[in-house]
């Protein structure tokens, strides 16, 4: 009898901790990792490396090439946070911010997926009335390639009056627009079969193309509900009305400040993970809060959102729905116990360090 030999090799999980709170909380995400390893089937390897400000500080730059060789190489990449008060006065190109536009560029990290999800235990938490949020549940896609943060020319000059200008350029490939536009009409057919574009075609020319290809894109989908809105009026709705969203498609700059603006729907920015995916599934996965200077090293970090994030990598790079669920359900089991982070907490729950929330994740997990 001849036996297969086929050697199917683990999946290659890179894990980036960061800056400030990024260690803090990626230690108990890669708790979460080991748990699933070691208990639960999952067959990946991780490994380890360096971006943003430590970089900066352990090899003389944001995304170096021992890093960028690991990232290529890695079928998914776990990333903290990056960033902190303590760099901002290096020169620009060397901030631990241009490292991460960085990674998103190499790996041709064009679509990020934010979801906004309410859970129900943290309705209380929400700036908004419990009637307004309760069963909220919407995507934010945001092209992460193109738009202001990379066009060039981009500087500060000094004019011929002496007076100093800083300049950016905004601008968008119709092929760009295309393949975020499929990617948010794509989720949209698993969810509530509705997309809405955000631009600001009114006074740029650059959203007149993005809605005109939006427009064009949309016809492929027809099972699929189309609507348009202004930045400015999207804004607002999302703090009049957010659940008339299902998936919210939008460029870089307005998709930056949206995802935040509905992050805090849910209670706390602490909460929301994001996915950073390429054409073929694989990403880079973080939360979507900062490195949190103020607090780090203080063991007060919400690790839910890194934790959450693992679920997305299982989910959308490994093809491990099962194990992302889990990992979705011990996270609302905790809620359920009532321990909340002090970013979450409220009257009548228990308040624990970064520490014991990841601790008793895990413990839900093995439940």
């Amino acid at each position: 009898m001849i036996l297969d030999t086929e050697t199917v090799m683990p999946h290659k999980i890179l894990i980036l901790p960061g800056d400030g709170i990024g260690p803090e909380i990626i230690a108990e995400a890669a708790k979460v990792l080991e748990c699933l390893r070691q208990e639960c089937g999952l067959d990946a390897t991780l490994e380890y490396g360096l971006l943003g400000g430590c970089a900066v500080d352990a090899l003389g730059e944001p995304y170096p090439e021992a890093t960028r060789r690991q990232a290529r190489e890695a079928d998914a990449i776990l990333l903290g946070a990056v960033g902190g008060p303590q760099w901002e006065a290096i020169d620009r190109p060397l901030r631990p911010e241009r490292g991460l536009l960085a990674i998103r560029a190499d790996l041709q990290l064009f679509a990020n997926l934010r979801p906004a999800l309410l859970y129900s235990q943290l309705a209380s938490a929400s700036a908004l009335k419990s009637e307004i949020v309760a069963g909220l549940d919407l995507l934010i896609v945001r092209e992460l390639n193109g738009g202001i943060y990379f066009g060039q020319p981009r500087g500060i000059r000094t004019l011929e009056s002496g007076e100093r200008e800083g300049f950016n350029t905004m601008s968008y490939r119709e092929s760009e627009v295309e393949r975020i536009a499929q990617v948010a009409f794509e989720a949209a057919r698993k969810r509530q079969r509705r997309v809405c574009s955000v631009d600001k075609a009114n006074v740029l020319e650059t959203s007149e193309l993005w809605r005109e290809v939006v427009i064009r894109v949309a016809k492929d989908y027809p099972d699929v509900a189309l609507s348009h809105q202004y930045v400015d009026n999207a804004a607002m709705q999302l703090v009049r009305a957010p659940k008339q969203f299902d998936v919210i498609v939008t460029g870089n700059l307005f998709g930056d400040i949206l995802s935040d603006c509905a992050a805090m729907l849910t209670g706390s920015i602490g909460m929301l993970p994001s996915a950073s995916l390429d054409a073929h599934g694989k990403g880079l996965y973080e939360p979507i809060h900062g490195s949190a200077p103020d607090i780090a090293g203080k063991g007060m970090a919400n690790p839910l959102a890194t934790i959450l994030s693992v679920a997305m990598l299982l989910r959308y790079s490994l093809n491990q729905l099962q194990l992302a669920e889990r990992i979705e359900n011990a996270v609302g089991r905790v809620l359920d116990q009532g321990l909340r982070t002090l970013d979450i907490t409220a009257t009548g729950m228990t308040a624990v360090g970064t520490q014991a929330m990841g601790d008793a994740v895990v413990a839900a997990l093995l439940e």
